[in-house]
């Protein structure tokens, strides 16, 4: 279900993720706080629609806020192969320190923590690169997104 919220005016485009990261020491005072600060901090969202309500300013985004429709939007990341199955859960497999690897932004996704279990809806296939530094067995897969 989308929620609409306010966001930088660079980011208002259908299609852009995002990871809502709270409140800003900018934010105080600012009287449009509670329509900006409606999301779950730590969850990553798509936008799903741009309304045509103008530009508001904002202290944050230099370029000003706008107000946009926002859905939890799903999350893909490496996980162990051998729990790797569609409707199952699954942890991250832990935090990897070569940065360079393809498979990078998938071993330490953004919008997943560690130690956490998230429902597996798909099983994506191999992840982007051909050999794991920590010499680890991984399967790329898409968490369930949590509806608000």
């Amino acid at each position: 279900m989308a929620k609409v919220t306010l966001i930088g005016e660079r980011l208002a485009e259908v299609g852009t993720e995002f990871v809502y990261r709270g409140e800003s020491e900018a934010c105080e005072g600012c009287p449009y706080r509670k329509q900006c600060l409606n999301l779950t901090e730590g969850r990553r969202y798509r936008v799903a629609g741009v309304r045509d309500s103008g530009t508001l300013e904002c202290a944050v985004h230099e370029a000003g806020v706008t107000a946009v429709e926002v859905e939890p939007a799903p999350v893909l990341a490496n996980v162990p192969s051998n729990v790797a199955y569609a409707g199952s859960k699954a942890e991250l497999a832990g935090p990897c320190q070569y940065t360079e690897c393809p498979s990078h932004e998938f071993c330490e996704p953004a919008g997943a923590d560690f130690d956490e279990e998230y429902q597996i809806t798909e099983v994506a296939g191999d992840p982007p690169h051909d050999y794991c530094m920590l010499d680890r067995e991984l399967t790329l897969v898409e968490f369930a997104t949590d509806e608000e």
